[in-house]
């Protein structure tokens, strides 16, 4: 079960953003769309890196960025996640949502040092509340496989999070909490700007 796969990087671009009422991907909270700025972060340490899509964003990505287009299988973040995993099953995939603003390379290569690959993911938490975040996180393709069998017997709900609280989870604490914070309304994107300032 132990892994030497290749490290793919995965931006989760594909939700509907409804919380925050405009595409999450697209905020530029560092002057570029965040689904960008992060495909940039991942290619700085990954071996290949993608963008995870809905069918009807196709026409949005510019050329000079790789995608994989959800299938639809499954619901929530799986759905980018192991729509991934179908088209390449033998790397391990870092996992990033586009509503992390904060996050960065150096906290990437930390993760990426941590990586403990004969677990189903290594995962960033959070010290006084170590839950594993699902998406900042390097998924092995062996986790992935009994991720996608977890969801083919549909009896246990669609949350990653679940997911890996239930099985072999490597957790890693980063030494800069901010960078899993998450922006999903409009008062926590104020909030990640005035933390960018």
């Amino acid at each position: 079960m132990t892994s030497i796969a290749k490290i793919y990087g995965l931006v989760l671009s594909g939700g509907k953003s409804i919380r925050m009422g405009k595409d999450k991907g697209l905020i530029a909270y560092h002057g570029v769309p965040q689904r960008e700025y992060l495909y940039r972060l991942l290619a700085e340490v990954c071996d290949n890196t993608f963008m995870s899509i809905r069918k009807e964003q196709t026409n949005e990505i510019g050329a000079t960025f790789q995608t994989i287009v959800d299938e639809d299988v499954f619901k929530g973040p799986f759905n980018g996640i192991l729509s991934a995993h179908k088209a390449y099953p033998e790397v391990a995939w870092l996992v990033l949502a586009c509503d992390m603003p904060l996050i960065d390379v150096e906290s990437l290569r930390n993760l990426i040092a941590s990586r403990k690959s004969n677990a189903y993911a290594t995962c960033y938490a959070l010290k006084e509340n170590p839950l594993p975040e699902p998406l900042c996180a390097i998924w092995e393709p062996y986790g992935l496989k009994m991720a996608t069998s977890y969801m083919e017997a549909g009896r246990n709900g669609s949350c990653p999070r679940k997911f890996l609280i239930n099985n072999d989870t490597h957790l890693v604490y980063p030494e800069n909490e901010n960078v899993l914070m998450n922006a999903n309304s409009e008062l926590e994107y104020q909030e990640a700007l005035a933390k960018l300032a």
